[in-house]
């Protein structure tokens, strides 16, 4: 098995901030059985009004930051496309390791108005995206929001047909713990296999209310430990190319 995808020195060459994120990052891909393992990033980060307060403080970009600690291990490019969306898209950029200071913070700095959830347009963006760059290696999406989305049934529909596309939707929730506003995203990781889609193509955690006090170890054992399983399933369902 072939190691990282962009190996240590170049990490610390490009980007020497990340450096312990990108080792704690690799312990979790070797404890769940993913060193050397080759896989498309994305990032979909929600920019509804109430997520001003976690862009203010410094979650997103660390979020961001622990993303691109990850995907050095798993796509050579050193770059994650990030798209942030509320009642629409908002942006599609993307994040590299020569250029991560602070770049999540200026791209939304940058944006309008701060609207609603709507899951849907954002998984339409990643699916577009993932088509069109012709990768033939799967996809982790890392999917951050703080409530449940506008549209629940246009929401479901999309994973549901995604289940068919080598994309697995790995939903963070930032927020209170106990609100009902993630009931919605409990349900879809429970969506029936294969009544309503074809493999179990999502999971999904909650980061509690100051994500950033979560260990980086935690959250990299998180974004990775249902990717695995994922992978066995797509592969035998012949979604996935060994």
């Amino acid at each position: 098995m072939t190691g990282s995808a962009i190996d240590l020195r170049k990490v610390e060459e490009t980007a020497p901030a990340l450096v312990s994120l990108y080792k704690s990052a690799g312990v979790s891909l070797r404890k769940y059985g993913l060193e050397g393992g080759r896989a498309a990033v994305y990032l979909v980060l929600d920019y509804s009004g109430s997520m001003r307060r976690y862009y203010e403080d410094g979650s997103m970009q660390a979020l961001a930051d622990q993303v691109l600690g990850l995907s050095a291990h798993l796509d050579d490019d050193g770059r994650v496309p990030v798209v942030f969306f509320s009642t629409d898209i908002d942006a599609i950029a993307e994040i590299s390791l020569a250029g991560h200071a602070g770049r999540v913070t200026e791209i939304a700095a940058g944006l309008g108005h701060m609207g609603k959830t709507a899951y849907h347009l954002a998984m339409d963006a990643v699916i577009d995206h993932y088509l069109d760059s012709g990768a033939t290696d799967p996809a982790l999406v890392v999917f951050q929001t703080d409530g449940g989305p506008v549209n629940k049934l246009a929401a479901e529909r999309y994973l549901c047909k995604a289940a068919r596309l080598p994309l697995f939707w790995q939903f963070v929730g930032f927020g209170n713990t106990h609100s009902s506003q993630f009931d919605f995203l409990r349900r879809l990781d429970e969506l029936p296999v294969p009544g309503r889609r074809v493999v179990d193509n999502a999971g999904y955690f909650h980061a509690g209310p100051d994500p950033r006090t979560v260990p980086d170890g935690e959250l990299y054992d998180r974004l990775v430990a249902e990717f695995p399983a994922w992978l066995a399933a797509a592969r035998g369902a012949g979604i996935v190319r060994a």
